[in-house]
């Protein structure tokens, strides 16, 4: 693991409702390296997916610092976070979000229509992500015709086709069966090891988690302990 990615300091975020305060993370410290698997643990309620949508520019911290590749995202203005966010992060999330009136195909193109990239352009960068993921030959197939394991292929090909600084997952395998679950968490696994991709985690499943490299616990919105391995988990061979 290289330098990193990804430095949180004092970071805290704080719900506020009328005269009632809901602290959701407190004074939390944290690094992530480049190209590393880190996974988030912690029961719900616990702060796992406030910390990741911090670290990933989708909602900002109260007090604290959240630097990613050197800048400060607490001192973006909403348009500079939405543009960051295009550029850098790519999402994959427990339900798929796919627009069931578009094939997988089109669902990948989505986040390229954003760019100056011409229609081959986009679709030489579909194509090989939509292989990457093992659905090469089912681009013109509707979610609807494809298992939930597929739908989440897709979803992680939807996520890496931009070529993100970083890939978040928010408890990706929650609405998987045991086969489709290790299909994509190997996926993600691979994506880390081969392509170089810095992946986070959030996830309240010890058997998803031991895929990562690095396991952090949350607990009440504070950072309690880590564990690192050295071999994270494979799938069975059968």
């Amino acid at each position: 693991m290289g330098s990193p990615l990804i430095q949180i300091r004092g970071l805290s975020k704080i719900y506020r409702q009328g005269e009632n305060e809901l602290v959701a993370l407190s004074r939390i410290d944290l690094d992530i390296a480049q190209d590393e698997f880190l996974a988030i643990m912690g029961p719900s309620g616990s702060g796992k997916s406030t910390l990741l949508h911090i670290l990933a520019g989708i909602d900002q911290a109260t007090h604290g610092r959240c630097t990613v590749q050197g800048t400060d995202l607490g001192q973006l203005s909403e348009s500079e976070l939405s543009r960051w966010r295009h550029r850098h992060v790519g999402f994959v999330f427990q339900t798929f979000n796919l627009i069931p009136v578009l094939t997988a195909y089109e669902n990948v193109e989505l986040p390229l229509l954003l760019t100056g990239l011409s229609a081959r352009e986009r679709r030489t960068h579909v194509e090989a992500a939509l292989a990457l993921v093992g659905l090469a030959d089912r681009m013109n197939h509707f979610p609807r015709q494809l298992s939930g394991g597929q739908e989440q292929r897709v979803a992680i090909a939807r996520a890496i086709v931009p070529d993100p600084t970083l890939v978040v997952a928010d408890e990706p395998t929650g609405n998987l069966d045991a086969q489709s679950a290790t299909e994509a968490l190997t996926l993600m696994q691979t994506l880390n090891v081969k392509a170089g991709k810095t992946v986070i985690l959030v996830t309240h499943d010890p058997k998803a988690a031991a895929y990562a490299q690095r396991i952090v616990h949350l607990e009440k919105g504070q950072l309690l302990c880590e564990r690192s391995d050295s071999a994270p988990a494979k799938p069975e061979q059968n």
